[in-house]
């Protein structure tokens, strides 16, 4: 935690973390492009981001690309703004990603990625990710969740449809390929997500990338970063725990 808010205590940091909201998986020419700063400076800047898990890098090709990671920032406000109430508000200004490197090379880079770390085996969050019961648990919105044949179905809490995913591609306990297709929209393209699980002594690593994002849909990361909190909290409580936005 302290590494957080001493990489967050620099304002040429919190310059690099607002142009990665904006545009994320920049590489390091782009982001120096952005400061009056020599490429060693925003390279040693980039590292106490990295060092504090706030962002994640992929190099794809012959480029390194940055992204930002949103849990370690809900951790903080979980701890230290939410039980006090000091900003309510707090989570809908986060939409803040990351990711990490995959266990197969890709030609496309992502773009969103987030990761964090579990305490659970590598069993229980694998069936975490398939069971439409345990998304139900834990998606922020979906009240109900079914599978028919390899796809999940997520309903709003007026049972309408809300989103669909279809598995394309499983590894056991180690990758999932799914699409990711928008109900909320008539006809909004379908876009794709792959889970990759890490298992690491008694606690998995779960990096979530996002693939070929609809221009508008840049908001599905705020709805990651509180599906996956969720998710976290549900494995490691065993307490249904679903982080929805403010009312109003």
């Amino acid at each position: 935690m302290d590494a957080i808010f001493k990489a967050l205590a620099d304002p040429t940091r919190l310059t690099l973390l607002d142009s990665l909201k904006q545009t994320d998986g920049q590489t390091l020419q782009q982001l120096q492009g952005k400061l009056d700063m020599t490429r060693f400076g925003v390279m040693k800047h980039l590292g106490v981001l990295e060092d504090a898990g706030l962002i994640v890098t992929r190099k794809v090709g012959r480029f390194k690309h940055h992204y930002l990671n949103a849990l370690p920032l809900q951790d903080a406000i979980d701890r230290w703004i939410d039980p006090y109430r000091v900003k309510p508000a707090a989570r809908a200004v986060l939409d803040l990603k990351s990711k990490l490197e995959g266990t197969e090379p890709m030609t496309d880079k992502p773009d969103f990625m987030m990761q964090t770390y579990i305490r659970c085996t590598q069993d229980a969050l694998w069936d975490a990710l398939l069971s439409d019961q345990a998304h139900a648990a834990y998606n922020f919105i979906a009240n109900r969740v079914k599978r028919e044949g390899a796809a999940l179905t997520y309903y709003r809490p007026d049972d309408s449809a809300m989103l669909i995913m279809r598995e394309t591609k499983t590894e056991p306990k180690s990758r999932i390929e799914t699409t990711f297709e928008p109900q909320w929209v008539p006809d909004a393209p379908a876009s794709r997500v792959v889970y990759l699980i890490a298992a690491q002594e008694d606690f998995c690593q779960l990096t979530v990338e996002h693939y070929d994002i609809t221009p508008g849909f840049e908001g599905a990361a705020d709805g990651w970063a509180r599906t996956i909190s969720g998710l976290k909290t549900w494995l490691e409580t065993g307490n249904s725990a679903k982080f929805a936005p403010p009312m109003g």
